[in-house]
């Protein structure tokens, strides 16, 4: 976390810092990225920087915990909605806002997703702590509902669809956002509403006589 000396600076300024720790990143891999360079778009001294944050990953870890924070603006109202909606459509409505944060902030997204492809899984544990295992276990406890409410085959494995699933998130994000880059909310849906269709049937043939659900 950033030091207090940070949250005592003007908030023009903090922010001027931070865009410009945001631009560098969403230029540069973490490894790649260059405090040097951030100080001089935030017209700051190196000797400052150092005040206001412990070191390059002490700043990274912030960024990736306001990207969090901003990303769970578009989630909220749906964990809200929980009961109402079944397991698929809990599901599309939870990737269409990850989604909707991507294209809303793509630099933050951008941060997050190289970051998620290149570190290694030691450094990934330092900068996430558990999320990534608490993504996951929210992607359980909806299996598990949906197989209470005779939505889900009680037969998966729990866990390793749990996994699947959040893995498919980043994955559908990073799809759209690269390859259907439109800003159509209509494409979105029809991507969307292609994967959720394998995930709910499968990719096997089904035979005659055989229940499609």
């Amino acid at each position: 976390m950033p030091k207090s000396t940070f949250f005592n600076l003007p908030e023009e300024k903090r922010e001027k810092i931070m865009e410009s720790a945001i631009d560098e990143f969403a230029q540069y891999s973490y490894q790649k990225g260059s405090i040097n360079r951030i100080v001089e778009r935030a017209e700051i001294a190196k000797g400052s920087f150092y005040q206001y944050f412990e070191d390059k990953k002490d700043l990274f870890k912030y960024i990736l915990e306001k990207s969090g924070e901003e990303k769970m603006v578009y989630l909220t109202h749906i964990i809200g909605d929980l009961d109402k909606l079944d397991f698929f459509h809990t599901i599309r409505e939870l990737y269409i806002g990850g989604i909707r944060f991507g294209q809303e902030h793509p630099k933050l997204a951008a941060i997050a997703d190289r970051f998620m492809k290149d570190a290694d899984q030691q450094l990934m544990e330092e900068m996430f702590g558990d999320s990534k295992g608490k993504s996951q276990m929210v992607f359980q406890g909806l299996l598990l509902k949906g197989i209470e409410r005779g939505e889900v085959d009680p037969k998966i494995d729990v866990e390793l669809v749990a996994m699947l699933i959040a893995s498919m998130s980043l994955s559908i994000s990073e799809y759209f956002l690269k390859e259907k880059n439109t800003g159509n909310l209509m494409d979105m849906m029809e991507v969307l509403d292609k994967m959720l269709y394998v995930i709910e049937h499968g990719i096997k043939v089904k035979k005659e006589g055989e229940k499609n659900d």
